[in-house]
């Protein structure tokens, strides 16, 4: 039976592209739809831009015929206007001026007349009220991505023999097809499933403790090179850590993105840090020009050129968080490095000032082309896809671009686990051959035993 999806303006903002995501379903769009994507078409942010590609996308298919007699979509079902059902009962202590009530009481005249309609939102508590007077009710997402547990994490743990694991480490290299994959779920041995550029645990099946670190390189599990280095006396503590330093320390002809998820406390900005100063500061090569720094939580509009002061002046309040791993890294010695604070300030304002470090707002990346530099977005999971998009595709040549974050700590409003950039660029990104990736653990967290202990209690 043919549906009847009713689209909110919340999902419209985020992916205009939503109005033909339903294939031969009929889309339904109230009319207070409309007045509030007209509301923010003079914005000059990213919910700006998609009010404007969503009302240029629908005068397109206007052009067909009546809007509120329904329009063909490109997957065979119409694209409706809907301004009736303006007496159909909510509950009483609904105020039917609100849009998100008046956007149900559509649906619940929907379906009153026998159509079988579905409401699509992103807003939470529009999904419970929908709920409420039994609407059914979905959330939407651009593109697939599997819920936490089913997301691609770039690790796994396999087994060998040990004979093989001696081999590996004797002929730097095991074959695929001489590993296992065990699955808890049926309690069985199978053949594994391998991406391009995942790391792998390699243990022994006669050994518990006999173990490798490997990466498969397409066709075969391969040493990693990196796994030791201490850039700026930062020593890798755990597995995932020394997967982000094979990651991170791969040239980045090879490896041009990286992307490391995991949860506060793993060291992902720290690392990020490290060898990036460490390649500009120790090798002295060229490779790369500076280190360019953005958090997509500074505004993504134009209120930040309202504030007083220069660019990074403005940025500043948002860096906090760099500020602090550089604290670390400027001075190795833990005894020494808080005994005079204003020494410690000026050997991170000098790394400002002759811009080896620069930063900027992630809105400012748009329509550049990046070379030599080396990239950190740092609390990525707050990007939209399309805005990950958009910045993936600014890196030039010699540009390695670090894509680091926390899928569990979002703060953008209509993001989650599954529609977050992050994790879409993770999944979208698995297996190429140009990106590195490795998702950190909560037993990997390595700030404090207070960090560790809070990542795993709340």
């Amino acid at each position: 039976m043919k549906k009847t999806y009713v689209l909110d303006t919340n999902v419209i903002l985020y992916s205009p592209g939503a109005l033909l995501s339903f294939g031969e379903n009929d889309v339904v769009i109230p009319e207070v739809v409309l007045e509030e994507l007209d509301a923010f078409k003079k914005d000059k942010n990213d919910l700006g831009a998609n009010a404007r590609h969503a009302s240029r996308l629908i005068d397109k298919l206007r052009k067909q015929g009546k809007l509120n007699d329904g329009v063909i979509l490109p997957g065979g079902g119409k694209l409706r206007v809907e301004m009736n059902h303006q007496d159909t009962k909510i509950p009483i202590a609904w105020d039917k001026t609100k849009p998100d009530n008046r956007i149900i009481q559509v649906c619940k005249g929907l379906k009153e007349q026998g159509q079988d309609v579905c409401l699509i939102t992103k807003d939470i508590f529009e999904r419970i009220k929908a709920d409420i007077v039994d609407i059914d009710v979905e959330d939407f997402y651009e593109k697939v991505v599997p819920e936490n547990d089913s997301q691609y994490t770039g690790r796994v743990e396999l087994y060998a023999s040990s004979k093989k694991i001696d081999e590996f480490y004797h002929n730097k290299f095991i074959e695929s097809e001489d590993l296992l994959y065990y699955s808890s779920d049926n309690d069985k041995y199978t053949k594994p499933i391998l991406y391009n550029n995942q790391f792998v645990i390699v243990h022994s099946l006669e050994n518990i403790r006999k173990t490798a670190l490997g990466r498969f390189d397409g066709k075969k599990i391969v040493p990693l090179y990196y796994k030791d280095m201490n850039p700026l006396n930062i020593c890798p503590r755990n597995v995932g850590q020394k997967f982000m330093l094979e990651s991170l320390y791969t040239d980045a002809i090879k490896a041009p993105l990286v992307i490391v998820k995991g949860p506060a406390g793993t060291a992902k900005t720290l690392f990020s840090l490290a060898v990036g100063l460490n390649k500009i500061l120790e090798e002295g090569n060229n490779q790369y020009r500076r280190i360019l720094i953005c958090r997509p939580n500074v505004t993504m509009d134009e209120d930040i050129g309202f504030l007083p002061g220069t660019e990074e002046e403005k940025i500043s309040p948002f860096m906090r968080p760099i500020l602090d791993n550089l604290e670390i890294l400027v001075d190795s010695d833990e005894k020494e490095r808080y005994k005079n604070e204003k020494e410690l300030a000026d050997k991170i304002k000098e790394l400002f000032d002759r811009r080896i470090i620069t930063t900027e707002a992630v809105a400012y990346l748009r329509g550049r082309s990046i070379v030599k530099n080396w990239v950190i977005i740092d609390e990525a999971q707050n990007l939209t896809p399309k805005q990950v998009k958009a910045i993936v595709t600014r890196v030039g040549e010699g540009t390695k671009l670090m894509l680091i974050g926390d899928p569990d700590q979002i703060d953008q409003p209509f993001l989650d686990s599954r529609s977050n950039g992050l994790c879409y660029a993770s999944e979208k990104m698995k297996g190429s051959e140009l990106c590195y990736q490795v998702t950190l653990k909560y037993d990997e967290c390595e700030r404090s035993p207070l960090a560790y202990e809070a990542s795993k209690r709340l």
